[in-house]
């Protein structure tokens, strides 16, 4: 049962604190009049992480929607149609308190059984990287099986999966966006130690984001 939202006491004007200014990214989703949970910011990542994590979804396998999240409001928004004649081979998401170059939390592809709603969360372990570069900047996705999904969790490397699953996921990135006259390259897939130094990495900005902010 969730617990009734406490209204604050309201202090005089003269008694206001004096709040340090906050990156505005981080906490644009709080306002007086809001405190909806940001899925970015306020999903743990779990306790395994950065073997086993929470992973948002915001693109159903299957779908030719391009979902994404709205990094002020929280919400998952309707970014695009996909250009191409082709749909996300697997759920695709985001790794909640995690910041890559890109400024962007970490994108990870999750391989199971049945397609996710988008805005929902789910347990999720890396087996492997994708090294990517889009339109030149790096864009790199961690490969992962639904920690929970009895027909996958067992996977423990990207080398276990069919060469064709893996063929099927690198052609559907480098195709993507050839309709939009936009570069996509996909290099070799990495195995599951290098994707446990990436999630770790991008932790670790986020840290790092966090007290940066905190300091301004």
């Amino acid at each position: 049962m969730v617990p009734p939202i406490k209204t604050p006491v309201k202090a005089s004007v003269s008694h206001k604190l004096s709040i340090p200014p906050l990156n505005e990214r981080i906490l644009s989703s709080m306002t007086r009049r809001s405190v909806a949970a940001h899925p970015w910011h306020d999903l743990e990542i779990g306790p395994a992480a950065p073997q086993i994590f929470n992973v948002v979804i915001e693109i159903s396998k299957g779908s030719k929607v391009k979902y994404e999240l709205d990094k002020k409001t929280g919400l998952i928004k309707v970014d695009r149609v996909l250009y191409s004649s082709v749909v996300y081979p697997h759920n695709y998401g985001f790794i909640p308190r995690t910041l890559c170059e890109d400024s962007d939390p970490l994108d990870v592809l999750v391989i199971m059984q049945e397609p996710i709603l988008p805005g929902c969360f789910l347990r999720a372990k890396a087996i492997g990287l994708m090294p990517m570069i889009d339109q030149g900047e790096k864009d790199d996705k961690i490969i992962a099986v639904c920690a929970d999904d009895p027909e996958y969790k067992h996977y423990t490397d990207i080398n276990e999966l069919p060469p064709h699953r893996l063929a099927e996921i690198r052609r559907f990135f480098e195709d993507y966006k050839k309709n939009e006259n936009k570069e996509v390259a996909v290099n070799d897939f990495l195995p599951a130690a290098k994707a446990f130094e990436a999630v770790q990495h991008s932790q670790d900005l986020y840290a790092d984001y966090i007290v940066e902010s905190l300091r301004r």
